[in-house]
């Protein structure tokens, strides 16, 4: 007679069950029974998503100046330069695809968009934005963890050769990209699924009254641009009318943008995150902290420091798409003081989904315009 140890027994019969059960649990719930998420162990591929004047190069040097992160501002500027016949909806399909190759660090796809013979890193619009194309391994003359200004860079590292930009791109492990050129979330369905990307989407927004000022203090600045944004219909326009046609599309499509992603499956929407800038320059230490927490990089105590400064200055800014020190809030809350009142009314009026989608409230006086006590947001449940 055979003798069989009854524990053993059921321990030989039961565990190949539930290995089987555990692994088909792991499978089930692996990346690629997720829709639109892949398991990756590459590079964070992060796009800052903005309008122009919305505060979007303040958010870029957020992230460029961290030594994880290869940064580069508006590479899409390039497409809209040489194809300045499209409007801006036929080139977003190009500025898509050059975006995509630009992720992956494939900067041969700039040979579309730029002058054939010798190239250097300097040939990059904005390229000395870029603290990681002013350091090792694009160029020698500063550390990685510096904080390097503009002006300083511009100087010393302009004279870099072009292969450099991709090399420095594939040494880091965030891939960051600033961009003002998309004008709907459905261009960028394809850049989310993407197996090879790992792809977040911060959406900075701003007060469309802020905006409106900015813009007006850079006409000349966005000309070429706002031509393409609104394509054949522009000179029909009358000229003291055209800065709210372009607000009304710029409301438009940042609404747009936010809706869409709210309609994103669970695992595409969690790549999706909504800023206000307003939030941002209150409590700049609280919220560069989120918006670092989001894509996975530690808040270094050199760039807490570097944040406190660049939003507690004395000024108001010098150039338009400068980011030295100056008083955030107060950039922030200057349309009140400049602006008239009935050209905020209208602002209110076109915007007015945009505004009240976003949490920014209406004001209904010039007195309550004035009165910088009155506050002008609500709070917002962002999900």
């Amino acid at each position: 007679m055979i003798w069989v140890n009854k524990g053993r027994l059921l321990v030989f019969l039961v565990l190949p069950s539930l290995v089987f059960l555990l692994l088909l649990l792991q499978q089930l719930h692996s990346p690629s029974h997720c829709p639109g998420l892949t398991e990756t162990s590459g590079p964070m591929h992060v796009l800052i998503l903005s309008s122009w004047r919305s505060g979007s190069s303040f958010v870029g040097q957020v992230f460029s100046q961290h030594p994880d992160v290869f940064y580069l501002m508006e590479p899409a500027w390039h497409v809209w330069m040489t194809l300045s016949s499209g409007s801006a909806g036929q080139l977003q399909m190009a500025v898509r695809d050059l975006i995509r190759s630009v992720f992956l660090c494939d900067m041969t796809v700039f040979d579309a968009y730029m002058a054939q013979g010798l190239r250097k890193q300097s040939s990059l619009f904005m390229w000395e934005t870029s603290r990681a194309l002013c350091s090792p391994p694009a160029c020698p003359l500063f550390k990685r963890e510096d904080i390097i200004t503009s002006a300083k860079c511009k100087i010393l590292c302009g004279k870099q050769p072009f292969n450099l930009v991709g090399e420095a791109c594939k040494s880091y492990s965030h891939v960051v990209l600033k961009e003002v050129r998309f004008f709907n979330l459905k261009t960028l369905q394809s850049l989310l699924t993407d197996p090879s990307l790992n792809l977040h989407i911060i959406h900075l927004v701003r007060d469309p009254r802020a905006v409106f000022r900015s813009r007006q203090n850079t006409k000349e600045n966005l000309k070429y641009d706002n031509h393409i944004v609104m394509g054949s219909q522009w000179d029909k326009i009358k000229s003291e009318a055209q800065p709210y046609h372009l607000m009304k599309a710029i409301c438009q499509s940042q609404q747009e943008i936010y809706e869409a992603a709210q309609l994103l499956p669970a695992s595409l929407r969690e790549r999706y995150l909504l800023i206000r800038y307003e939030d941002l320059v209150q409590d700049p230490l609280t919220h560069t902290s989120k918006l670092y927490e989001f894509v996975g990089l530690p808040f270094l105590p050199h760039l807490q420091i570097w944040v406190r400064n660049i939003t507690q200055g004395k000024g108001m800014g010098g150039h338009a798409f400068d980011t030295n020190s100056r008083n955030a809030q107060n950039v922030a809350q200057a349309w009140r003081r400049s602006l008239p009142h009935d050209e905020v009314a209208q602002v209110q009026k076109i915007c007015k989904d945009s505004m009240d989608l976003m949490g920014y409230l209406p004001v209904l006086s010039e007195k309550d315009q004035r009165n910088l006590s009155v506050n002008l947001l609500s709070t917002l449940e962002i999900p």
